[in-house]
């Protein structure tokens, strides 16, 4: 029988089976005895540490033939084992000490990510055992979206996962929420970026009513496979659900959307929020006013609160208590909230509760629907792991930057704003961390001055021509605008896309140009393996001119090739920080 088994034929809560090791500081599963204790027979008698067996042998293992054991040997002391240093001491009379469960793995916290409207929580394991794995894993739904997503999970690698919120009136409670008879929209959408070398993260929400163009995709269903066709300018929502849509189709659309490779997805529906904030106890959140909506059924007053359940719930859903009253004034909300839940699982209240612990696993995984590729729960447990090592302060919350839809009267949607919408999604793409480090500043400011320092030539002398060579599409005309306008190279022209595509943006140049091909490159961030000496070609107006290509490493108009850090007029805030919603 099972650890979990054996708790609730004794009645036991499981979770009280788990026991602090002071010489370890981490918890084991210590089981229930099966057997009475017995004495070592002697003049000296003490509690052995297992059940003793035939002629006082441990029970499992029997005295050598021929040989005799200490204990059948009449009034001869039996001597206490020599206790290591270090080594706790014996435990008092009538309590088995058994060796400690070997474990799976050392962390402490297994970091899921997850939202009906949206949470974002951390759970934390002590020395989760192979036999609770396989119990959660049982918990985990998963949905097979053929080879959009990876097969498996990588340690080694940057990685991306859509993490989704559906409408969809699941679960018990939820038949007065979201749309009635929806098929499960993507309401609430994460995209969450964690870097290669594990120091920054982050979680780019991107609005349901954005406007975007849905890719075909397919679904199987019944052993059945078929496309669902692609449409053109509808909500970002309609991704999921509508004719028959599933994650792969929003993995897709987001693919489009960014350019970014998304490897996995994971999905959950209202009770994801109730049932996890419960399970920890509750989440203190902060109001700058009192709020009573009638809709999201939300009546707190102004200041901190902790809530949980149903309240929780309707905290992550409301639209009309805070900023325009709309769905980007609620996802700054909904941010808050997971980084306040994020900094309630990091604290000693939560991470010394086994009781806390094993609730929340269990909530979790019941919570969650993922793709094949993570859908046991030692690849989960995996993908915690690799999720903890991220300081708090590098986990960055941002947004799509939008725009009102120009083409609406009556404002409803929104469309990307661009550049920096680009700039957002290439940062990403390029494993570029958000929370830029000062010394990094100071080095590219120092290159930039460097090599200004060694050219002669003014921005309004460089003649340059622009070509696409892999970039995002409209990137060449973006390009151009920016150095006309702002960086003051006026004597700069699109001539549409290269003739194929290339990895890295170059700038080729004559000898007798380079003192313009070293000012271009202090304007843009380019490095030295971007610079090409080569030939001259001549622009629209017969005149000798660089070509700068750009590939598909551009970073977005106005971005420095060079540069980690975030671009402007991009909101954003971290983990770490504290804010009260207004």
């Amino acid at each position: 029988m099972d650890a979990q088994g054996r708790g609730r034929a004794d009645d036991i809560d499981p979770a009280d089976q788990w026991v602090l090791n002071p010489n370890t500081g981490e918890y084991e599963l210590r089981l229930t005895p099966s057997a009475p204790q017995s004495a070592v027979p002697g003049p000296r008698s003490r509690t052995t540490s297992r059940a003793a067996g035939p002629s006082g042998a441990p029970r499992g293992r029997t005295a050598a033939p021929g040989r005799t054991s200490p204990a059948d040997v009449p009034g001869r002391d039996v001597p206490p084992p020599r206790r290591r240093r270090g080594a706790p001491e014996e435990p008092p009379p009538g309590r088995r000490n058994r060796r400690p469960v070997k474990k799976k793995a050392r962390g402490k916290k297994i970091l899921l990510w997850t939202g009906g409207v949206m949470a974002f929580v951390l759970v934390g394991t002590a020395g989760a055992a192979y036999l609770y794995l396989k119990h959660l894993e049982g918990n985990v739904t998963t949905e097979d979206v053929g080879n959009v997503a990876d097969d498996g999970f990588s340690k080694d690698e940057a990685f991306n996962i859509l993490i989704i919120g559906t409408d969809k009136r699941t679960g018990s409670g939820n038949g007065g929420y979201g749309d009635k008879g929806s098929v499960g929209h993507a309401d609430t959408n994460i995209l969450l970026h964690v870097s290669k070398d594990r120091t920054n993260a982050t979680a780019m929400s991107i609005p349901r009513d954005l406007i975007v163009d849905v890719p075909d995709c397919e679904v199987t269903e019944d052993g059945t496979t078929k496309v669902i066709p692609g449409t053109q300018d509808k909500r970002f929502n309609t991704s999921l659900g509508q004719f028959g849509r599933n994650p792969g189709c929003t993995m897709k659309t987001v693919e489009e959307l960014t350019g970014i490779d998304v490897n996995h997805f994971a999905m959950a529906d209202f009770n994801a929020v109730k049932t996890l904030t419960s399970a920890v106890g509750g989440v203190e959140v902060c109001l700058a006013k009192d709020v009573n909506d009638p809709d999201s059924h939300l009546n707190l007053s102004a200041g901190k609160h902790t809530i949980e359940g149903e309240e929780a719930l309707a905290f992550v859903r409301t639209r009309h208590s805070f900023g325009n009253q709309g769905d980007l004034d609620r996802i700054k909300v909904q941010q808050q909230f997971m980084s306040s839940l994020m900094r309630k699982m990091t604290s000693g209240d939560t991470l010394t509760s086994p009781t806390k612990l094993i609730k929340l696993a269990n909530a979790a995984t019941k919570a969650l629907t993922v793709d094949t590729g993570i859908g046991k729960a030692s690849t989960l447990k995996d993908v915690a792991l690799e999720l903890k090592k991220v300081p708090m302060k590098n986990i960055t919350f941002t947004t799509v930057p939008v725009k009102d839809n120009p083409a609406e009267v009556v404002k409803a949607t929104v469309v990307p704003l661009e550049p920096n919408a680009s700039q957002v999604f290439n940062m990403i793409k390029s494993d570029t961390s958000f929370t830029a480090v000062k010394a990094k500043e100071k080095k590219e400011k120092a290159a930039v001055a460097a090599r200004l320092k060694g050219s002669k030539s003014d921005a309004s002398e460089v003649r340059v021509r622009i070509l696409n060579g892999g970039a995002a599409a409209g990137s060449a005309q973006e390009e151009l605008t920016y150095l006309q306008t702002e960086a003051g190279v006026t004597k700069s022209e699109n001539a549409g896309n290269a003739g194929a595509s290339q990895a890295k943006t170059t700038l080729e140049y004559a000898p007798d140009q380079a003192d313009q091909a070293r000012r271009l490159a202090a304007i843009m961030g380019l490095s030295g393996s971007m610079m090409k000496p080569g030939k001259s070609v001549t622009n629209s107006q017969g005149l000798p001119t660089i070509t700068l290509t750009l590939g598909e490493d551009f970073k977005g108009a106005g971005v420095k090739m060079n540069s980690t850090a975030a671009p402007v007029n991009v909101d954003k805030t971290t983990a770490n920080e504290v804010k009260c919603a207004s």
